[in-house]
């Protein structure tokens, strides 16, 4: 997945801006002065957060206070920062998204470093997402649980927090089945049979392997072709 530093923001004051108007600049650094909270990954566990919702981060969206150049994404109630990606993470996730839009055609959509909507509190953008095909094309809308065959998320230095608080999440949700692809040691951990929040079955698969997702057993990747 993409590196992530620190949650950025914790609810001090109710959100009272109205999600029908864009704010200017002025009162967006105003605002956020008054909600935004930077914290170290070490002092977060010593503040009582107050975990947003994903209708609160859609407001926020929509009345400005986080826009397009703001490269975060909701995970369990905390609005993360996301960094740039290196060379290596970047190549690996445009490699599988290359090839699985080819290996799901007409099967299912291909989406990238998109967002998907887990309610109540979460909308990460994993690297890749496997789902249904919408005749709308999810304009209106993220694609929710039922909608989502496979996630994916490409891992370098985060696959600790991938292997665990990412995947607590997508276990919560019920997301079917989630890869972790560990690009460091050329492996691939794949999490099925969720239950509550956690994944019941566990495979380490080596870069020679080959695998079939458990929605579509007629799709056999050849895993070489894409670790790259």
């Amino acid at each position: 997945m993409k590196r992530q530093t620190k949650p950025l923001l914790r609810r001090t004051t109710p959100i009272n801006c109205p999600n029908h108007k864009r704010m200017r600049y002025s009162e967006r650094s105003d605002f956020l002065s008054r909600v935004m909270v930077q914290t170290t990954p070490e002092s977060t566990t010593e503040l009582p957060l107050k975990r947003w919702t994903v209708e609160d981060y859609h407001r926020m969206i929509a009345a400005g206070i986080l826009t397009k150049s703001d490269r975060v994404e909701l995970l369990d109630g905390q609005i993360i920062e996301m960094v740039p990606q290196d060379p290596p993470h970047a190549s690996n996730t445009s490699s599988f998204g290359n090839d699985l839009v080819i290996l799901f055609a007409e099967k299912a959509w291909i989406r990238t470093q998109l967002p998907i909507t887990l309610a109540p509190n979460s909308e990460p953008e994993p690297d890749i997402a496997v789902v249904r095909i919408d005749e709308r094309r999810y304009r209106a809308r993220h694609p929710t649980p039922e909608e989502i065959f496979l996630l994916i998320e490409i891992a370098d230095s985060t696959l600790q927090r991938d292997r665990t608080r990412k995947a607590k999440i997508y276990a919560s949700a019920g997301i079917p089945e989630y890869w972790v692809v560990d690009i460091n040691r050329r492996q691939v951990i794949v999490l099925r049979q969720p239950q509550a929040d956690a994944y019941q079955s566990e495979q380490l698969l080596a870069a020679n392997a080959q695998i079939a997702p458990v929605a579509f057993p007629e799709v056999v990747i050849d895993l070489q072709h894409l670790l790259l």
